[in-house]
């Protein structure tokens, strides 16, 4: 017995020798089988078949038989045909001996219009228990022939070992009926089977007493009813072991490599797989280990694992006993009944009874379902599963129709078997759930038991409100009697429908679970569902990311700087992690914070001297390594050359820091020759009795991030260290702006396979001005996947998966081929097909889970024209396919009429040039113009302003054939245009100021004409707005005399008319409108200049400006003032601006008139300037002024007093830092030009690529 477990139940050690090990403790009756088949497995299995291996539900007629149902066959009538032609007919075939079948063809029947266009296979070692074909998780239904004559082949995706199979037609002709002729194809199957009973154990000593095993191959088969027990284990002295046991119905895999003697480095691995194996079927497992990686697999399904500790080797004692066994195969005496939505069976029973006593076993997914109704003489009993719980319904017709419920039992439909057992006798009922009899529970009921002698399984009764069982049952006892099914099925005793006996073709659809990312699965008998909250993904099958892939896609969704979760890698396998992301600047930063505070004593050191400090991030290595396209930065301090150093990214030592290069071995200082001790490359070196440090960036980033600093030589007397380890900074991100442009309908980009799993996502963005072409196409075997643009509005999906074509489009309401970015989201998981456009657009297709369930490996993808077809015109960016990014400007590079780059920055959903600046395309990106606004600033959004002295005025001259320049929103409006003779019946004059200064001119607009425009602060400090359009003897003036603005606060204003009516906005208050009188004139003639701060033009002039406003002028601060297009004061203050303006004084820019309000909001209620408090009375007094006088003095010579104060303590903060050098901190410079290099090290860093983006002065951080 020895020399056959050693030939067959063995496991390969490695490439020397092998040995054999099976070890098990059973507490189940599962059998294992160790089998081995050789050569090609290809041979016909049914035509050497005599004619009596085959039999069937029923014969049309004498030349109809089975027997003739043989490939090519002409005898008899040509194949078999079944009496009926319904779907409970069957082939079956007995092919002698247990075989390996790997194929089955099909034809119709001979010279006739009858065949099968659709069947399914189910096969049995002992005609019992029949178990359908399975293939991705579900009964597979086979495609059959569409004529008599034509052979159809299907290949198994996994061959099956068997000795009966039977034949099930689902459709077919229906101009004729079921007719079949068929051949299997495989190979003849030997195994030796071990049969445990519950006790046994097999044991096998080794060649040598104890083995060291770097690689196992461990391989069986087994099947079994019971769901828990153990079998394979062995161990060792040192802990190790490995074990393979069921536990309710799933296999788990425990292993331990070894763990320490204090339990620091823990070894225990367990890894579950499968579900519902104790159905008494064969499965197979395989376990292949190399060291620490295992592959683990059953059934065809693969886990792939790594073991726990750091130990490679399995230690495993030489010997283990053994008890009595039997090399046989003991079949199983349970024959399971299988029940779908529209089943029932229908038993007789003991008529008149005073006993009701049932019991049956099930199994289900199904929550609730009717398992037993009957008939009594005065009523009925239920028997069914009501949310999980089983519950008895008796109702009594006798007492006035009394309702009688007891229940037991919780989550009983969880696919496991379980056992009912009810009885009602006298006046009593109990009920009974998984054999405990000690939670039985008991009921009194008010009427004696009488049974009608029938009863119902599953359903069939239309009383009963509980809808119909799915599952299996089996084990069916009535009256104490053990059902036989046999009967039942050749039709001795009761009757059914739509009942497969024999067979229970449950399935667990959450194994393998299909939803991905650690999403929870749930199922009922139909379907699954998917529960992602808390994955940080979404979508059925928790396939989609949920947050962004960067800092920069928030950004570009207009988001502000805070802390975000990000998803760099998408659907891909590394889980989301929080950031902080940086966006004031024109550069997004990511930052990884980490656990180290800043100026953390090192003061705990080992026997050698050295202080180990662990850096830990708030991401995995494999998160961070994910931002290695960005460029990455580290601030650092260290202490003792060449006594310290660092570890980074792949655990590698560096020993250079913050300002220096990888291998130069020295700090900043000792780049630039001005360390504290000229003989030391770093200041911490100089060993002074006083602090020294040695700090800058690290931007070398293939050794980042920082994980471990070492610092040496702490054991010292005297010396002492602290170390700051700052966050890893990442700016930008490359992926999401790498773009290809195609500029001819034959450009494509050609990329190799990629695999499309059972979920595939896709995601692009796109701008074109073309109405048509192709995006993307992909195919692979029986798969095609095609995006396309069609009629400039709608995007067209087509998926072609297992022959099954499905095509959704989603229709956009304003044109894509705009010229403008959009975005294109695919996936195809195994529920479904989802296009989503602009992220706003959607369509969903629920998938056949027969065909979506299909690994596919797509061969070939093609971006742009493919097949012949057009391809699309115009710019790709951001491909990512299952969380993969294809570099498309490197393959652009390489390929004829496709280009890298893109221009299309600007058209994408949140545009970021603000005021109304103007997008210009970069290479790679986007700037903003903003000479047509009055702000500056990457995105228009820093105001320019300047401080005007007593006497400055701006003046700004309008030529006479350029008019004032319209807003590029109002072009086109009536009153509008761009010439100097135009009539303006528009205009928007918007500006900020801040001043202490009255009366004054703040804005003063002339024409050629005497119109006018004149925003004024009165005596009072109150803003006066003075229209002169004409038509009026005098202006119209709107006086806002209600509050005081010239009170040093910063104010803004905004008066917009259009023809008549005039609209202010001043500062946060609510928007006035006012109207010009009839009498008015509504053209603005001829503008000829502006004036800021005060008038100084001949001519006819509003003489009450010049008498009352015009001197001394404004003093105080304007800032972002605009008319329309022009911004004046920006052409003053910008020297680079060829614009015909004058500046007479002095000008200082600065932006004090548009700093943020220090006034609190008002409410409408409270507001003195709201139209309903027009009657009240303002607070303010003409006696005031002089107070105003006093609080201006007093606030001058304040702010001289603070200046003086704050520059003493400057002076006292330099000189005493000065003083204590040495105890403060040494800050690198930015990298300089390599021709300015002191020595050669400098030299290097400045010409090393790996430094070439440099933080700006700005961008860094010091810790001090």
């Amino acid at each position: 017995m020895n020399e056959s477990l050693h030939r067959h139940l063995s496991l390969q050690r490695s490439p020397q020798w092998t040995i054999s090990l099976q070890m098990g403790f059973l507490h189940l009756l599962p059998l294992l089988c160790f089998c081995c088949v050789t050569g090609r497995c290809e041979d016909s299995l049914a035509t050497p078949l005599p004619y009596s291996s085959f039999s069937s539900s029923s014969v049309y007629g004498r030349g109809y038989g089975a027997g003739y149902a043989k490939l090519n066959r002409k005898q008899g009538a040509g194949g078999w045909s079944p009496l009926d032609t319904d779907r409970y007919q069957w082939l079956q075939v007995d092919l002698g001996s247990r075989k390996q079948v790997v194929a089955i063809a099909t034809q119709g029947r001979y010279s006739s219009s009858d065949w099968t266009s659709k069947y399914r296979l189910l096969y049995s070692d002992a005609q019992r228990n029949w178990r359908p074909y399975l293939q991705d998780g579900n009964i597979w239904t086979f495609e059959g022939n569409r004529n008599s004559e034509d052979v159809v082949r299907q290949e198994l995706q996994h061959a099956i070992l068997t000795r009966y199979i039977r034949f099930i037609p689902l459709e077919w002709n229906k101009d004729g009926r079921i007719g079949v002729r068929l051949e299997l194809y495989g190979c003849s199957y030997w195994a030796d089977v071990i049969s445990f009973d519950g006790t046994g154990i097999i044991s096998y000593r080794f060649r040598s007493k104890k083995m060291k095993i770097v690689k196992d191959v461990i391989t069986l088969k087994f099947r079994t009813t019971v769901r828990d027990g153990v079998l394979l284990h062995g161990e060792g002295q040192q802990g190790d072991y490995i074990s393979l046991e069921l536990s309710r119905a799933r296999l788990l895999l425990s292993i331990n490599l070894g763990s320490s003697e204090y339990g620091s480095i823990q070894g225990h691995t367990t890894v579950a797989s499968g579900s519902l194996l104790d159905d008494d079927h064969w499965h197979s497992v395989v376990i292949e280990r190399y060291r620490r990686n295992i592959n683990f697999t059953l059934d065809h399904h693969t886990k792939h694992f790594r073991t726990n500790g750091e130990f490679d080797h399995l230690d495993l004692d030489y010997e283990v006993k053994s008890r009595n066994l039997t090399f046989s195969c003991v079949e199983s005496s349970s024959s399971p009944v299988f029940f779908n939505s529209t089943s029932f069976l229908q038993l007789p029973g003991q008529s008149n009874g005073d006993t009701l006593s049932v019991s049956l076993s099930f199994r289900t997914w199904n929550p609730s379902g009717l398992l037993m109704f009957t008939e009594l003489a005065d009523g009925w009993v239920e028997l069914g599963l009501v949310e999980g719980k089983v519950t008895v319904y008796m109702n009594v017709t006798q007492k006035k129709n009394t309702r009688i419920e007891i229940s037991s039992g919780s989550s009983l439909n969880d696919g496991q078997w379980h056992s009912v057992h009810l009885n009602a006798l006298e006046n009593h009922a109990m009920l009974t759930v998984d054999g405990d009899e000690a939670s039985t529970v008991r009921t009194a009921i008010p009427i004696q038991v009488q049974t009608g002698g029938v009863y119902f399984f599953g359903g069939g009764d239309s009383r009963s409100l509980q809808r119909s069982f799915q599952g299996c049952m089996q084990m069916i006892h009535i009256d104490d009697h053990l059902v036989d099914l046999r009967a039942v099925e050749q039709g001795l005793i009761g009757t059914f429908e739509n009942v497969t006996l024999d067979m229970c073709a449950i399935i667990d659809r959450c194994v393998p679970n299909h939803c991905e990312h650690g999403g929870e699965c749930s199922q009922t008998w139909d379907t699954f569902s998917c529960n992602c909250s808390g994955t940080g993904y979404t979508g059925a099958t928790c396939h989609s990311p949920l947050y962004q892939q960067s800092c920069e896609e928030y950004e570009l969704q207009g988001q502000s700087s805070g802390a975000y979760w990000i998803d760099p890698d998408g659907s891909g396998p590394i889980a989301p992690f929080r950031v902080h992301c940086d966006m004031t600047e024109e550069t997004v930063w990511t930052t990884l914070r980490n656990n180290l505070s800043p100026q953390t004593p090192v003061s705990s050191h080992d026997q050698y001297g050295k202080a180990v400090l662990q850096i830990t991030y708030n991401a995995t290595d494999e998160q961070v390594s994910k931002q290695t396209s960005q460029s990455c930065s580290f601030v650092s301090s260290r202490y003792g050359v060449p006594f310290t150093w660092w570890v980074g990214r792949a655990n590698e030592k560096h020993f250079y820091w913050g300002g220096s290069g990888p291998g130069i071995q020295k700090c900043a200082c000792g780049i630039e020759n001005n360390c504290t001790d000229p003989g030391h490359f770093c200041n911490c070196d100089a060993e002074l009795r006083a602090w020294k440090e040695d700090a800058g960036l690290l931007l070398y980033k293939d050794h980042l991030p920082v994980s471990q600093v070492v610092v040496g030589d702490t054991s010292k007397s005297g010396s002492e260290a602290k170390l700051t380890v700052g966050p890893l900074k990442c700016r930008g991100d490359r992926s999401y702006w790498n773009a290809a442009s195609f500029t001819s309908p034959a450009s494509s980009v050609h990329f190799q396979s990629f695999p499309g799993e059972t979920s595939t996502d896709i995601s692009f963005y796109f701008k074109t001005s073309s109405p048509h072409g192709v995006f993307l196409e992909s195919v692979g075997g029986s798969s095609r996947l095609h995006i396309q643009i069609r009629g400039g509005s709608v995007v067209l999906l087509t998926l072609e998966v297992g022959g099954e074509l499905v095509q959704l489009s989603v229709h956009s309401p304003r044109p894509l081929n705009d010229d403008e970015w959009h975005r294109v989201q695919v996936e195809k998981n195994i529920k479904e097909a989802v296009l989503v456009l602009d992220g706003r657009h959607r369509e969903v297709r629920a998938a056949r889970t027969q065909a979506h369930a299909k690994l596919e490996l797509y061969t070939d993808l093609f971006l742009g024209a493919s097949s012949g077809q057009r391809s699309f015109l115009g710019c790709m960016r951001a491909l990512r396919i299952n969380g993969v990014i294809f570099d498309l400007e490197r393959r652009a590079a390489e390929t004829p009429g496709v280009s890298p780059g893109c221009q299309g920055h600007c058209s994408r959903y949140e545009m970021h040039c603000r005021n109304g600046g103007k997008c210009v395309e970069q290479y790679n990106g986007y700037s903003c113009d903003c000479s047509l606004t009055a702000y500056d600033g990457p995105f228009c959004t820093d105001d320019v302003g300047g401080y005007f002295e007593t006497g400055t005025l701006v003046r700004y001259d309008f030529l006479p054939d350029m008019g004032a320049p319209v807003p590029d929103e109002m072009k086109g409006s009536p009153g509008w245009g761009l010439s100097g003779e135009a009539n303006l019946t528009r205009e928007e004059l918007v500006f900020s100021f801040s001043t202490h200064s009255a009366p004054s001119i703040l804005v003063y607009i002339s024409s050629r004409t005497q119109d006018s425009l004149a925003v004024v602060l009165r005596q009072n400090g109150t803003l006066q707005i003075r229209y002169s359009l004409g038509g009026l003897m005098e202006p119209f003036t709107i006086d806002i005399d209600r509050r005081n603005m010239a009170n040093g606060q910063p104010h803004s204003v905004n008066i917009t008319r259009s023809f008549r009516e005039i609209r202010l906005q001043l500062d946060h208050y609510p928007l006035s409108t006012y109207t010009l009188p009839e009498t008015s004139d509504v053209h603005f003639n001829l503008v000829k200049s502006i004036f800021l701060g005060k008038v100084f033009e001949t001519g006819q002039i509003d003489p009450v400006l010049i008498e009352r406003y015009n001197t001394p002028g404004f003093v105080g601060c304007l800032s972002r003032v605009q008319f329309n297009s022009v911004a004046p004061l920006k052409a003053a203050l910008r020297s680079g601006m060829t614009a015909p303006v004058s500046t007479h004084g002095i000008l200082v820019p600065s932006n004090c008139g548009a700093s943020p309000l220090t006034i609190p909001p008002m409410s409408s209620a409270h507001d003195p300037w709201h139209s309903e408090t027009a009657g009240s009375v303002f607070p303010f007094k003409e006696e005031k002024k002089r107070a105003d006088g006093v609080n201006r003095n007093s606030a001058i010579i304040g702010g001289i007093i603070s200046v003086v104060i704050f520059s003493v303590l400057c002076i006292l903060v330099f000189v005493v830092r000065h003083t204590f050098r040495h105890k403060g901190s040494y800050h690198t410079n930015e990298a300089k030009g390599a021709e300015s290099a002191d020595c050669a090290d400098a030299a290097i860093i400045v010409n090393d690529p790996a430094f070439t983006e440099t933080i700006d002065e700005s961008k860094r951080e010091w810790f001090i």
